[in-house]
């Protein structure tokens, strides 16, 4: 028997794959890193984003466990929640500057733009980085 965690974690991992192929031709040939937030441990990103970051592939980028702390610099984590929340409750996309944390130890200032997207009725956080030149 299954249980309810287990669904749930089964029925995220497949809306998560569902929108990375609906927008795979952006996700592809986008110039921009992309990153698909669902929650901490379902999400997905570009080659770009991985990269940026200094990860191998999506797929190791995807593998880190507590995500949000490993991926967003301590300065950035009040802005980047206030900015997924107002998403999830008033429906509004961001503009904010988001510095992020390397696999290697350093880290990288952006600017996002976060928009709220549904995507079978789940709420999703698309993010657009740009890094700063």
């Amino acid at each position: 028997m299954v249980d309810q965690k287990e669904a749930s974690d089964e029925h995220h991992e497949q809306l998560v794959a569902g929108l990375a192929k609906q927008m795979r031709t952006i996700l592809d040939s986008s110039e921009q890193p992309i990153f698909l937030y669902l929650d901490d441990t379902h999400k997905t990103c570009n080659n770009r984003f991985a990269t940026l970051l200094g990860y191998g592939s999506v797929n190791e980028w995807n593998k880190v466990e507590n995500s949000f702390n490993a991926f967003v610099h301590e300065k950035s984590r009040e802005a980047i929640t206030k900015a997924y929340v107002d998403a999830d409750q008033h429906k509004v996309g961001s503009t904010l500057k988001v510095t992020w944390n390397k696999k290697s130890g350093g880290s990288v200032e952006t600017d996002i733009i976060l928009v709220p997207m549904l995507y079978e009725e789940h709420l999703f956080a698309i993010m657009f980085v740009s890094t700063k030149k």
